[in-house]
């Protein structure tokens, strides 16, 4: 009869430790997030206003001049047609380097050490910095959805799901960049990513054009990009047209979060590169 209550005992003090760590691991989540966030709005000139001025240039020099030449595109009017793209090249951008570069840093300064001996779970460490790059994305992306609101664009056909997938596409590519810090040497290696890759892949995912007006050799080849799925997603949440089939996207940015929030959990948890620093 002892043994039973001693056991019993055991078990409840067990549950309770439990439950104070994951209490005070979201309680450090919460930290880590506003730590993130109020480090790039520290730096809101580079980290806001840059990219928003840098895209309303792409939006006055395509939308206004090639905007007079094509007038509309599958029904749309161009400017309405342009500006869904131009926000998913920044929400790509925005979401990666902010998680990619934060993480990194701290793996420099050994600074994630210490976040490595607190009581956060690998999956409560990466929703802190996953908060902070999907803030940055989304707030980025909805100034730029505003300002070309402003400028005479029309964008508003469901607002609901340009939101899910303003956040969807965040979450995305915020995994990747926190995958990209833990397995990078150096600033190169972070930097070769968007650069060479997702920003090629963004031009040629239907930014600035659509796929129905390429060679039909051309148009089949960009169906193999994935980002142009996502960039139609983006475009009928806010103007009701796409090229390509829209749950196909939605399939498309999920599927990436589930892989790359899976992979990252994995390297968060085994610690690798972390320990020992860039």
């Amino acid at each position: 009869m002892t043994e039973e209550i001693e056991t019993a005992a055991r078990r409840r003090i067990a549950r309770a430790r439990e439950s104070a760590l994951r209490e005070s691991g979201w309680r450090g989540t919460l930290a880590l997030f506003w730590r993130e966030a109020f480090r790039f709005l520290r730096m809101a000139g580079q980290t806001l206003v840059s990219p928003v001025f840098t895209t309303m240039l792409w939006f006055v020099v395509f939308g206004f001049t090639l905007g007079a030449r094509l007038d509309e595109v599958g029904g749309v009017p161009y400017i309405d047609f342009l500006v869904p793209g131009l926000i998913m090249l920044n929400l790509i951008n925005s979401a990666y380097l902010n998680a990619a570069f934060s993480l990194f840093l701290s793996r420099i300064h050994g600074s994630v050490v210490d976040l490595l001996v607190t009581p956060l779970t690998p999956l409560q460490i990466m929703a802190g910095y996953l908060g902070a790059s999907v803030l940055r994305a989304v707030a980025t992306g909805a100034v730029i959805w505003a300002v070309a609101a402003f400028m005479g664009a029309g964008t508003t056909h469901n607002v609901g799901f340009t939101l899910l997938f303003m956040v969807l596409t965040s979450l995305a590519f915020g995994l990747l960049g926190l995958m990209v810090a833990i397995l990078a040497r150096d600033f190169d290696d972070v930097n070769f990513l968007p650069s060479f890759l997702l920003l090629p892949l963004t031009f040629l995912g239907g930014v600035f054009y659509s796929v129905n007006m390429l060679p039909p050799f051309w148009a089949n080849v960009s169906l193999f990009n994935p980002i142009l799925y996502m960039v139609n997603g983006l475009r009928y949440g806010m103007t009701g047209a796409t090229d390509v089939p829209v749950w196909h996207g939605v399939a498309i940015v999920s599927t990436l979060v589930a892989v790359f929030g899976f992979a990252a959990a994995r390297l968060l948890a085994t610690g690798k590169n972390l320990r020992e620093g860039a």
